[in-house]
């Protein structure tokens, strides 16, 4: 197990005997090993409790160490958006997690001593840990502990904000703590059993009754029941929405990419649609879609949506479902990966991963991608080198700056689905609305002004076809 450079250590003891005196009776000093938050509390109660001072510890199974070392350090930014104060970052080399502690019993004790001096409050496993993992490391450390899909559900409930957005989250946080509940000291006792008269609470009451953790599962069964019943009507709107832009023909332009890519920037950039732009995690979590036209006067959509990370908890894709149908839903993907971050290529494959997975649970190919690169004022030279040539085809740009973006733009308009049908009509000069659609809408072929109204030439789609029927020019 290897540790990251230490904190600073204490003060040399240089003061007098009164000075430390005043010192002790002017400040509150924290005692380590008195905490008895675990005492009586069950699971319900306890993943609502604040993340503070965290110690993080991961096993290294497989890669390089720079790898390893980069999974903890995004496993420190994670823990940092939830708010709390990372105190040490340490790493195990083993084949694989142990199956009993995660990372040995002997270690385990190592990490005892570390949380010890650190007085640390959470302990944070950069993997998903079993239900046996988290009790055998809550007996053995005597803090909390937590592990990384727990983090990263704890950063979506502080960021959702829609009804929708709010009840995904507690859909995904509870079907991940259900199997995972249990309780402390008190809380696993009877709430009302005992034959005998002194042990009764009277009639009615007697019997083996019920424990706290049975009557928790009870109620989180419910509550997952409504909240399931509450998304498909929630689904239900998103559906009629998504019929209607596709009734309208308007393609659809979804923005993807790994959380904190510049994916929000990039949409403001494009249409100046003015969405929350924020240096954290997972800023983003409900989707924002705003109009935009190409350089021909094509009309489309483009969608903003929640940002991926490595190891995307299996719970938040089935509980965002209707939300992740818009990026299946799309005509196009724009892919958007951070140049600036250390290791971009994890980035693409974390996405394609996640992307893969979503294609898997909704039964659906998933559209065509065009990569874009943002980024490129903040990053090294060489590493944009090395992307241009694992990505040949991607575009190269930076939100900030707007360097690109002409060139993004124009790529866009080329990959967008083109319009089926060929028309020649005549338009009289009382059709303009007709007109503009059709430029608006339409790839636009050749245009004249004429004596009797407007003659066009133009690729339209069959909706539009229709409308154009009664000013079709026959050969």
């Amino acid at each position: 197990m290897t540790t990251s450079p230490s904190f600073p250590s204490r003060l040399p003891g240089s003061t007098s005997r009164g000075e430390l005196d005043l010192q002790e009776r002017s400040a509150l000093r924290r005692v380590p090993g008195l905490s008895t938050e675990l005492a009586d509390v069950t699971e319900v109660e306890y993943r609502q409790l604040r993340l503070e001072r965290v110690v993080l510890v991961g096993v290294w199974a497989e890669g390089s160490v720079a790898q390893a070392e980069a999974s903890l350090i995004e496993l420190a930014r994670l823990a940092e958006t939830a708010g709390s104060q990372v105190l040490d970052g340490l790493l195990q080399r083993r084949e694989h997690p142990d199956p009993a502690t995660y990372i040995g019993s002997g270690k385990v004790g190592e990490l005892r001593e570390i949380v010890l001096s650190t007085a640390a409050d959470t302990v944070i496993c950069d993997g998903e840990l079993t239900p046996g993992q988290l009790r055998q490391l809550e007996a053995t450390l005597k803090v909390k502990v937590i592990d990384r899909t727990a983090l990263i559900l704890d950063i979506f409930a502080q960021h959702a904000r829609s009804r929708e957005g709010k009840a995904q989250v507690e859909l995904a946080q509870l079907s991940y703590f259900l199997p995972r509940l249990r309780g402390w000291g008190e809380s696993l006792s009877r709430q009302a059993g005992g034959a005998g008269g002194g042990a009764s609470g009277g009639v009615g009451t007697r019997g083996p009754g019920e424990t706290k953790l049975e009557t928790d599962r009870r109620r989180i069964h419910r509550r997952l029941a409504k909240l399931r019943r509450d998304i498909a009507a929630m689904r239900t709107v998103r559906d009629t929405k998504r019929s209607r832009r596709r009734a309208s023909e308007v393609p659809n332009v979804a923005i993807v990419g790994y959380t904190n890519a510049g994916k929000s920037s990039l949409l403001n950039a494009i249409t100046g649609a003015g969405v929350l732009v924020q240096d954290a995690l997972f800023a983003t979590l409900d989707p924002t879609t705003r109009r935009a036209t190409t350089p021909q006067g094509q009309e489309y959509t483009l969608t903003d949506t929640v940002g991926f990370v490595r190891h995307l908890p299996h719970q938040l894709v089935e509980a965002f479902r209707s939300t992740l149908e818009e990026t299946a839903d799309a005509d196009l993907l724009l892919h958007v990966v951070d140049c600036a971050d250390p290791t971009p290529e994890r980035q693409v494959e974390a996405v394609r991963e996640v992307l893969a997975e979503i294609a898997e649970r909704l039964q659906t190919p998933m559209p065509p991608e065009l990569v874009v690169v943002n980024k490129i004022d903040a990053a090294d030279q060489f590493v944009l080198s090395r992307l241009r040539h694992l990505l040949p085809n991607a575009s190269f740009v930076s939100a900030h700056t707007g360097a690109g973006l002409t060139g993004l733009v124009r790529r866009i308009a080329e990959e967008l689905p083109k319009p089926q049908v060929e028309v020649d009509a005549l338009l009289p000069w009382t059709e303009g609305a007709l007109v503009a659609r059709v430029h608006a809408e339409g790839e636009m072929l050749a245009t004249d002004h004429t004596e009797d109204g407007t003659r066009l030439r133009a690729r339209v789609r069959p909706d539009l076809a229709g409308a154009l029927t009664a000013y079709l020019i026959h050969p």
